[in-house]
């Protein structure tokens, strides 16, 4: 179930809001220009589905996104727990960074957790299937894909070059609770 904690930066212990509510979760990320949506959701795709499929079921949606906002470039991936580079990937996601351009993730399956800190707060946004997410441009933010990541996004970009990152060299991911893939998100650090 999707899921919005909210905490001061500095206090991680402390938590300001807590909600799984789709409609709750949506208003006060939207108080920050997130946008948060839950799309209707397909029938499971096979697991041998390839990209082209994957996008062709939500195509609908994609195209939507990309005229309201222009974005040039669509794609798809995939982490699971036996990808030989999970904990590299892991590592790199969950230090800080931001974008010079949004960052538009749609879990067609599986979940992980964004971690966006604006206005001296925290919000770890827990996302599953059927939830899209658009970090603005600038937001410092970190991923968290969980020890054992299971997750499959379409990403849309407004370049072709796709995910570059700006990375703050703040530690501040290291204070927060990381995502227990098998077990609902620890509270504290």
């Amino acid at each position: 179930m999707s899921r919005l904690t909210i905490y001061p930066d500095t206090q991680p212990e402390n938590i300001v809001v807590d909600t799984t509510k789709g409609e709750e979760i949506a208003a006060e990320l939207n108080k920050i220009g997130v946008r948060f949506e839950r799309w209707e959701t397909q029938s499971i795709l096979p697991a041998d589905a390839d990209d082209d499929a994957v996008m062709q079921a939500y195509d609908h949606d994609i195209k939507r996104l990309q005229n309201e906002n222009g974005y040039q470039s669509v794609d798809v991936i995939r982490l699971s727990a036996d990808h030989p580079q999970k904990d590299a990937l892991r590592n790199k996601f969950l230090s800080e960074h931001t974008h010079s351009e949004d960052e538009v993730r749609f879990f067609v399956e599986g979940a992980g957790i964004f971690y966006l800190r604006v206005n001296d707060q925290v919000y770890m946004t827990l996302c599953e299937r059927g939830d899209l997410i658009s970090v603005p441009e600038g937001t410092k933010h970190w991923f968290d894909m969980g020890a054992n990541p299971h997750l499959t996004c379409i990403r849309l970009f407004t370049r072709k070059e796709g995910w570059i990152a700006d990375f703050t060299g703040d530690d501040i991911a290291e204070k927060f609770p990381k995502f227990e893939n098998d077990e609902k998100v620890a509270v504290g650090a």
